[in-house]
């Protein structure tokens, strides 16, 4: 059974789902910064602050959620590939889909992200973020994006998975041509540039 590489499927599914959440979402506050604070860099606080107004733990604990009944359907399909849906299928991968959950090391991601935000974003820019966050409109950003994500990446997957494909085709194609073709002599030397 190529379990493994199904949960590999998965996990590949559902990581830059998740980063780009969290990278991503400072894209909606986009109120300029003033004074001093507009070019002093952000302080781990500020950005712990940020983390905080933005329930990034809770967000990303939601995605994840959000994401098990696509990433179950993709398992699913590996396996179906192989012939290797267990009978309970369903029960085990709920259990997993917990335990993944359960254990995910958020606190230690948001940790690791921290000087990130500080490199990219000013006192200024965090306090902005803070602001809009904060607001009722930045509060149902919050509520609102896991859905809007979750949605978005169900009519895109399609699109996706048809590019893939044919891209993939084309590149076994290319490699299947490649080695037909002889390998170049060791002795003949490359073609001089023209300038």
């Amino acid at each position: 059974m190529k379990l493994a590489g199904a949960a590999a499927v998965c996990l590949s599914f559902i990581s830059p789902v998740l980063v780009s959440f969290v990278l991503v979402s400072p894209a909606g506050a986009q109120t300029a910064a003033s004074g001093t604070a507009a070019s002093e860099p952000a302080t781990r606080d500020d950005v712990i602050l940020y983390l905080r107004t933005m329930h990034s733990h809770d967000m990303m604990q939601k995605m994840m959620e959000m994401q098990s009944k696509s990433m179950q359907q993709l398992l699913r399909s590996e396996l179906e590939q192989d012939n290797a849906v267990p009978p309970d299928f369903e029960a085990h991968f709920k259990k997993a889909m917990g335990e993944l959950i359960k254990g995910m090391p958020v606190d230690e991601m948001t940790q690791a992200m921290i000087p990130a935000y500080q490199h990219h974003f000013t006192k200024g820019d965090i306090e902005a973020m803070n602001a809009f966050y904060a607001s009722p409109v930045g509060q149902k950003v919050l509520e609102e994006l896991p859905s809007v994500t979750q949605e978005g990446l169900q009519d895109m997957m399609p699109i996706l998975n048809k590019y893939l494909t044919a891209w993939r085709e084309r590149m076994h194609n290319e490699f299947k041509d490649a080695a037909k073709k002889p390998p170049p002599a060791k002795n003949q030397a490359a073609p001089a540039s023209q300038n």
